[in-house]
């Protein structure tokens, strides 16, 4: 599991799935920053990672702080799905 901010909006949502950087990602939350004070282009703040640790997330058997943050251009991830079952 790790913060992956998306500099840009994909059209992602949370549940959705992203590949990159040769791997497949759970988007388990999604945190739209800078719709109005700028940046320029607005910044999506996700902690994604495998199914398998989507029980972890829920039961927030982690540490935000401490997990490893990655910082990526809209354009370098690919949408293999935008959102969960609604």
């Amino acid at each position: 599991m790790k913060k992956l901010i998306i500099h840009g909006d994909p059209g992602v949502r949370r549940d959705g799935v992203i590949e990159y950087d040769g791997e497949e990602y759970v988007l388990f939350s999604v945190d739209r920053q800078g719709d109005w004070h700028g940046p320029d282009r607005v910044q999506l703040w996700c902690t994604v990672g495998t199914e398998d640790e989507r029980e972890a997330f829920e039961k927030r058997e982690f540490v935000p702080h401490w997990l490893d943050t990655e910082g990526v251009d809209a354009e370098a991830v690919e949408v293999v799905r935008e959102r969960g079952a609604a």
